[in-house]
């Protein structure tokens, strides 16, 4: 049997442990500092209270209070669109690679339909850095002449680009769209975004097991652990040289599949952390 999984096994491991580094280095720092930071000091006012409170409310301010104090379904349903949170991001990894799938807050945001599923695995799958990603993909895997039934050349490359490019877009729609549609799973990666790092850690591990269904209960993530294997069985058995249609292959795709998902879900819980740092030093002038 050829080694399919030359550059799966390999390099997505090699991903899965610089990001767990990458991540450890740059999360524990920040997360002390928010430790510190926890208990903030009071704010003082220089206004005396008297003052204060002789200032009347302007018109605005009271509709706006007034609103607020509403309950839930008494607001219109433009209010309602108001104050509920974007359901999809336009957040990138490291500035590059889509992560529209993934919210910092769960609060106020509304389910996606079937429609909209599709729709942002779509704009992400075909994102214009998918080219340069599958590319290097094939690149390496033509270097370690991972699967010899594609060849070398030219025509080997083409054929390596394009199986790295069917089989990332065949998981994502079988595990972001179709089975999260077919059993009404949301399919967005909700940040926990405090606690200890080992706490946030096992959390975004976890959600490779554990998913919100379109009502907002927890269950087990159908369109994770079988949407995957759908796509590593259809990808195996259709475009892939002969030697590798085996069950072997199949399992080991699987497997390597979910090893990456989540690696990149850990990514993504502390992606906002690493950014505010990233920002935060690009932001500081230059020393003397």
């Amino acid at each position: 049997m050829t080694d399919r999984l030359g550059l799966g096994s390999r390099f997505r491991l090699g991903a899965i442990a610089t990001t767990f580094i990458t991540t450890l280095s740059i999360a524990l720092p920040t997360l002390a500092q928010q430790e510190q930071m926890s208990f903030p000091r009071p704010a003082l006012s220089s206004r005396p209270t008297s003052v204060a409170q002789s200032v009347p409310p302007s018109e605005q301010e009271k509709r706006a209070q007034d609103d607020k104090d509403k309950p839930e379904k008494q607001k219109t349903p433009e209010k309602k669109t108001e104050t509920a949170a974007p359901a999809t991001s336009n957040d990138r990894l490291f500035f590059a690679l889509p992560n529209f799938l993934t919210l910092e807050t769960a609060d106020h945001v509304p389910p996606l339909t079937a429609k909209q599923k599709f729709a942002v695995v779509t704009r992400s799958s075909f994102d214009y850095i998918q080219i340069p990603w599958y590319a290097f993909l094939a690149g390496v895997s033509q270097a370690e002449n991972s699967e010899p039934g594609y060849g070398q050349g030219a025509a080997g490359y083409g054929k390596r680009f394009g199986s790295a490019a069917a089989d990332g877009t065949i998981e994502n729609f079988f595990t972001s769209a179709i089975f999260p549609s077919v059993f009404h799973q949301d399919p967005r990666f909700y940040q926990l975004g405090k606690g200890g790092f080992w706490h946030r850690t096992f959390y975004a591990m976890s959600r490779i097991v554990i998913i919100r269904s379109d009502s907002g209960s927890s269950q087990f993530n159908v369109s994770e652990v079988f949407g995957s294997a759908m796509a590593a069985s259809i990808s195996t058995y259709s475009y892939h040289p002969h030697a590798d249609k085996t069950v072997s292959n199949t399992a080991s795709v699987w497997g390597s599949q979910l090893g990456y998902d989540t690696a990149t879900i850990v990514l993504k819980e502390f992606w906002p952390d690493i950014r505010r740092k990233i920002l935060h030093k690009r932001s500081q002038p230059a020393n003397p």
